[in-house]
């Protein structure tokens, strides 16, 4: 049987059949999976998925079946799968692919060394901790959560609860997104949980003692991720460092901007997997030939192009762990 022409209007249903079977609007499809009405609509000529029918007007309706895939096809765009590896898979292969992700990564960050290997270690301890906190935010509680997290800063110390317990938590909770155990909606919620409690953590800390070097974080305006950046910016205040969040989306002349107006010293942005690499090493060397030539980059996260290629002007840190020796380095070199 031949594919579908997705040029052809598709399928006219009546009201009484529409009634019968409802279906989804492109505008709530874009708002319920992130993904552009451009994109579907490149999507259905380039891939022929997906395939909507249409209504009496002429208008998209995409099934539930079609809502789930293409949920499943954004995790995986986000963890760095191309359009083209992904779109149009069956619904089974796209969680099989998925749960294989999940497992990648948690391979992938064992085998950075010995730090890694101690943090996995701790986090074993923490299983059930870890455990606990993801069923709290399976059952939506908001408050049992916060308090959790807040009692468990006070236990571990503000270090040892983003590298042993927010850390792998973060990986379960993305695991568990991207095999659909978890709704964007779960996932937004435990971001905002964790995001209160690190920023009351840091902001108990009070004035640094050393506060310096003065450092920006933030992010390109491709990335919408925060939390990275955030547990970033608690090892920087940890360590004494007088620290400017800008958020996340900061458009590259804005940063230049900023580092001037603040005298910013170091700038550390974050990248997820689901980056675009022409945007990353584009950005950076943008943003390098904005800044005076004294002025860091330093750079993390799990997007592969930073550590396949050698960025000039720009210092690539594989973990947490890294921050205190880049710091320690820092200011060793200053006069």
């Amino acid at each position: 049987m031949p594919s579908p022409d997705p040029s052809l209007p598709g399928p006219v249903i009546s009201r009484q059949a529409d009634a019968c079977a409802p279906g989804f609007t492109i505008a709530a499809v874009e708002r319920d999976t992130g993904l552009s009405k451009d994109t579907l609509r490149v999507w259905e000529r380039r891939y022929l998925f997906p395939v909507p029918r249409r209504d009496v007007h002429g208008e998209r309706l995409y099934s539930r079946e079609q809502l789930e895939q293409l949920r499943l096809i954004k995790r995986l765009l986000d963890t760095g799968h191309r359009p083209g590896q992904v779109v149009g898979l069956p619904h089974a292969e796209l969680q099989a692919l998925g749960r294989q992700t999940g497992g990648n990564k948690q391979r992938s960050q064992v085998q950075r060394g010995k730090t890694a290997k101690t943090a996995t270690a701790a986090a074993d301890v923490l299983a059930p901790q870890i455990q606990a906190c993801f069923e709290l935010v399976k059952r939506h509680d908001a408050l049992g959560l916060r308090r959790t997290l807040a009692a468990a800063v006070q236990e571990l110390g503000l270090a040892a609860f983003v590298s042993t317990l927010v850390a792998p938590l973060n990986t379960l909770i993305g695991d568990a997104w991207m095999d659909g155990r978890l709704e964007v909606f779960e996932e937004h919620f435990y971001t905002e949980s964790v995001t209160a409690v690190l920023r009351h953590g840091i902001s108990s800390l009070g004035v640094a003692g050393v506060a310096s070097p003065r450092v920006l974080l933030t992010t390109f305006p491709q990335e919408s991720h925060g939390l990275g950046l955030l547990m970033a910016e608690t090892f920087l205040a940890l360590q004494g460092c007088n620290c400017l969040s800008l958020g996340v989306q900061t458009p590259v002349p804005d940063i230049a901007r900023a580092v001037s107006a603040h005298g910013a010293q170091i700038v550390v942005l974050s990248f997820s997997a689901s980056l675009n690499p022409k945007d990353v090493t584009q950005g950076l060397g943008d943003l390098r030939g904005l800044l005076p030539p004294a002025v860091e980059i330093w750079t993390g996260g799990a997007c592969p192009v930073l550590q396949r290629r050698g960025l000039p002007g720009v210092r690539v840190l594989d973990s947490f762990a890294a921050i205190e020796p880049e710091l320690q380095r820092w200011r060793r070199t200053q006069p």
